[in-house]
């Protein structure tokens, strides 16, 4: 008797089957991925640093880009339409807020001086004898120097050989120095948990406003003095708009951050946006380039331009230091002063 064997048959899938396991994976990630973007986004777009970890992000906005581009991927692999489209404008919006913020016009009046600025946080004075050495090399007309300790305080007094000084002596991260080649007059500061010194130079003949900038990290649960104290310089910067200002230093803050912005709003312009350069990180320097954040800027009122600003690396601190060549102009309150009546 013969047995007769029945062929195979295939059996096709059903079109509805659902997606592999890997592909639920990928889309799942990109999905976790796309949400804290967007959130970082959303808070930069409403003009809000809202609350941890939003602030602390919020300095590295460029770096999402890595993130919003591997979701992407991601949902590609997936066959996610949504997530591909989702992704799409994440990587565009991140690439759209990476432009510079603020104004960069500068001044048509006549220059009056020429005058090199040098901003420096030496991290608790350790970097004291490198910011010595960059001084000597460089010869910057005004230096800001952060996180000067006591030990610090003494060697730009005593090394520094500049005439004019206002040294905050202090201990740790809280002691701060401005030094001039110009005529330099103590000013009141603006308060703050480290110190925050202002001065008032003459440099040909035009008074120009100094106040040298360290306001408090936005750390979690201190959020809250760091906005008091940024939102402090803000109002140094807008008190008088009529004096030319110099307002530098290490701000724990980039352009991405709602109370920096709220500072450029006052009409200053960062030195770096004059000149021509792009974000380039200052903070942390072991990462920084390519990885980092631009946190210390020299800001400058509307009778400046900058002619070019560079970032130096200094051995034994976590900041790059900020040298920015500047152009007093013309001040405008001073072509606007009415001439006296002849007699």
């Amino acid at each position: 008797m013969e047995t007769i064997t029945a062929p195979a048959v295939a059996t096709a899938a059903p079109t509805g089957a659902r997606p592999s396991a890997r592909r639920q994976l990928a889309a799942w990630l990109a999905g976790i991925s796309l949400a804290g973007v967007t959130l970082v986004l959303a808070c930069r777009a409403l003009n809000t640093d809202a609350v941890t970890p939003v602030p602390q992000l919020l300095a590295f906005l460029p770096w999402l880009l890595l993130p919003a581009g591997t979701a992407l991927l991601l949902a590609a692999l997936a066959r996610w339409r949504v997530g591909m489209a989702w992704g799409a404008v994440a990587v565009a919006v991140t690439a759209w807020f990476m432009q510079p913020y603020g104004a960069a016009d500068t001044p048509s009046a006549p220059p009056v001086a020429h005058l090199r600025v040098l901003t420096s946080n030496v991290e608790f004075g350790q970097a004291t004898e490198e910011l010595l050495a960059t001084i000597r090399r460089e010869r910057p007309d005004l230096v800001f120097v952060q996180e000067c300790d006591l030990g610090c305080g003494k060697a730009l007094r005593d090394r520094a050989d500049y005439p004019h000084h206002h040294i905050v002596q202090a201990t740790g991260a809280e002691g701060s120095a401005i030094l001039s080649r110009y005529p330099l007059k103590t000013a009141e500061g603006v308060p703050g948990t480290l110190s925050m010194p202002g001065a008032v130079v003459e440099i040909e003949g035009h008074q120009v406003r100094l106040q040298l900038a360290h306001p408090m990290p936005p750390m979690p649960g201190d959020l809250g003095i760091w906005r008091s104290e940024l939102a402090a310089l803000r109002d140094y910067a807008a008190r008088d708009g009529r004096t030319p200002t110099i307002l530098a230093g290490d701000f724990n803050a980039s352009q991405d951050h709602a109370a920096f912005r709220r500072i450029l709003d006052t009409g200053l312009r960062d030195s770096t946006r004059l000149a021509g350069g792009s974000r380039t990180p200052s903070w942390p320097s072991a990462s920084a380039p390519p990885l980092g954040a631009q946190i210390d800027h020299v800001l400058v009122s509307k009778d400046f331009s900058a002619r070019a600003t560079r970032f130096l690396d200094l051995p034994n601190t976590d900041h790059r230091s900020l040298l920015a060549d500047l152009t007093l102009h013309t001040p405008h309150a001073t072509l606007h002063t009415p001439h006296a009546p002849k007699a």
